[in-house]
């Protein structure tokens, strides 16, 4: 006989069961960022990567998906001279059509490794083109201490 909080093995096994990892796009952009103190973060289904207090790239590769490629972290201002660089460069289409400081450098580009690359380069070297310091997100504790004040 069963003891009453035993559960069935098929629901632990259910319970304690971990999803596969995704791979990580373009893993070989992470390869040539070695040599900069880089960390990446999960992002809207991608891979954001930080340098120091900057964001300076996404790593994006879905499904069907038209942007999928490194987005690069820049500005208006900047954007004649890295297109310089990089002639496949564009607006990213899913967020709109204005224009934003991110840019892709899309993966079915010829260019793309070479591109892709290249972008590395200049972040490691420590481009001020690529890389945006990004607005400060309310902490959890702010947001709830908010409510209570206003509630109160």
């Amino acid at each position: 006989m069963r003891h009453p909080r035993q559960k069935d093995a098929s629901i632990a096994d259910t319970l304690f069961t971990t999803r596969p990892r995704k791979t990580v796009p373009h893993a070989f952009v992470l390869d040539a960022l070695e040599s900069a103190a880089f960390e990446t973060r999960p992002m809207f289904g991608s891979l954001a990567v930080y340098v120091r207090d900057k964001i300076v790239m996404v790593l994006r590769d879905r499904t069907n998906d038209p942007d999928n490629g490194v987005w690069l972290a820049t500005t208006e201002e900047h954007h004649r001279s890295l297109r310089r660089e990089f002639p496949s460069m564009r607006s990213i289409s899913i967020l709109g059509g204005a224009v934003t400081g991110w840019q892709v450098l899309p993966a079915g580009a010829n260019d793309f490794e070479a591109a892709a690359l290249r972008a590395c380069e200049l972040v490691v070297n420590g481009d001020p083109r690529i890389g945006k310091v990004p607005k400060p997100r309310p902490s959890r504790a702010r947001k709830t201490a908010g409510r209570r004040r206003r509630e109160g």
